[in-house]
């Protein structure tokens, strides 16, 4: 992460350093890919509907002080409840966007349980979820329905879903116990905090925006503004409880105005050591167990065992890790742009979607054809990223206008 500059500059890189050393010790993942199909993928986000009950009087603190906070938090246990919904501003497809995105994800042979289809539902609506962790390898985040619950749950080397609605299970195994990677618990507003703090650099300011209280408890609140115009990123407010440091909300506005597109937040929280039952998961009677180790081996047999690589979404990586992940980057901080070359010539897929029909027909429906030096192409948008697909197979992604994503298609 690049030195950056705050309203309390000095000493800003050493908090870098810090921050940085912090994170090698202690990586935010989820305990399982979420593979999600295209910008929505990128622009899964959390919002609650949480009312705030004074600003309480906290001592002061500077921007650089609040940042050394969050890196040094170290809360190994919590459990609480975060309010969830999405407002990225698409097309109302009645439906048909979950199914969409969920079959996307599953690919057709696997599980309603498996994670990378059941969490693509947070991609829109409301939702709350129940979350507890107890330390790097018991976690647990519930997914509450109508008359059913999903319930994702990490302890030691298992990783259990479950959906009982279907009373389908998914279990796979994550790496040795005492070996494993250390796990945030998914959808918190931690793990999106620890993506925008990482993501900071020179193109941001930074600063120290008063105080909130969120879920019953006091809290600093931080807010994150790009430098650069053309994105659409208009500012993020994180409110950091003053105690422990953890990120209690996130709030995510568009550059264009109007409600914000991500907030995540805790309408219920305590630090007290969860009760260990609450990461037991036996299959119930009857239900269908999928394997997914085995299944991975399985698809892997189907493709010749090729070895493909899976890589984040656009939107959920650094510029420098999506580099890395064989992606091209394009532009600096919040104006980066992803560029990925599909190799499918002619744009759009053009098969047929649910038994009929045109698919490139359908998808450019969604769409806005533009044209440029680089020949022609369709831009999808929503209010936080999008993305342009040229008639030769490249896409352009990131969280610009549309008038950026061109102007780096005709630049490439």
């Amino acid at each position: 992460m690049a030195p950056y500059e705050t309203e309390d500059s000095t000493g800003a890189a050493q908090a870098d350093d810090e921050l940085r050393a912090e994170r090698r010790r202690k990586a935010a993942r989820y305990v399982v890919p979420v593979a999600v199909m295209g910008v929505a993928a990128a622009t899964i986000g959390l919002v609650p509907a949480l009312a705030n009950s004074g600003d309480p009087d906290l001592p002061k603190i500077t921007a650089q002080e609040l940042i050394n906070k969050i890196a040094k938090s170290d809360v190994q246990q919590l459990s609480g409840t975060v309010k969830i919904s999405t407002d990225l501003g698409l097309p109302d497809l009645g439906g048909l966007e979950g199914g969409l995105l969920s079959g996307a994800a599953q690919g057709g042979d696997g599980s309603s349980a498996d994670p990378s289809t059941k969490l693509t539902e947070l991609a829109s609506g409301t939702h709350t979820l129940r979350v507890a962790a107890d330390g790097p390898e018991k976690q647990k985040v519930s997914l509450l329905e109508s008359g059913a619950e999903y319930s994702l749950i990490h302890n030691g080397t298992d990783v259990w879903g479950y959906d009982s609605k279907s009373n389908e299970v998914y279990h796979s195994t994550a790496a040795d116990s005492g070996k494993a990677e250390q796990h945030e618990t998914p959808a918190t507003p931690k793990n999106f905090a620890d993506e925008v703090l990482k993501s900071v650099d020179d193109t941001t300011s930074v600063k120290v925006d008063g105080t909130a209280q969120v879920a019953g408890r006091d809290a600093y609140r931080l807010v994150v503004k790009p430098k650069q115009s053309g994105t659409t990123v208009g500012a993020i407010s994180i409110a950091v409880d003053a105690k422990t440091g953890t990120p209690l909300k996130f709030t995510l506005t568009p550059s264009s105005g109007g409600a914000a597109v991500i907030d995540a937040g805790y309408t219920q929280v305590s630090f007290a050591k969860p009760a260990a039952s609450t990461f037991d998961f036996t299959p119930p009677k009857g239900a269908k167990v999928t394997e997914g180790d085995r299944l991975d081996k399985a698809n892997k047999a189907a493709k010749g065992d090729k070895g493909d690589k899976i890589t984040k979404a656009p939107g959920q990586s650094t510029p420098e890790e999506l580099g890395k992940n064989g992606f091209d980057v394009l532009g600096k901080g919040w104006n980066s742009i992803a560029v990925i070359d599909t190799g499918n010539k002619g744009g759009l897929p053009s098969g047929s979607a649910s038994g009929g029909g045109d698919l490139g027909g359908f998808l450019g429906s969604l769409g806005d054809p533009v044209s440029g030096k680089f020949g022609k192409g369709t831009v999808f948008s929503t209010r936080l990223v999008n993305a342009l697909i040229t008639d030769d197979g490249k896409v352009y992604v990131g969280a610009v206008d549309k008038a950026a994503l061109v102007k780096a298609a005709n630049a490439g």
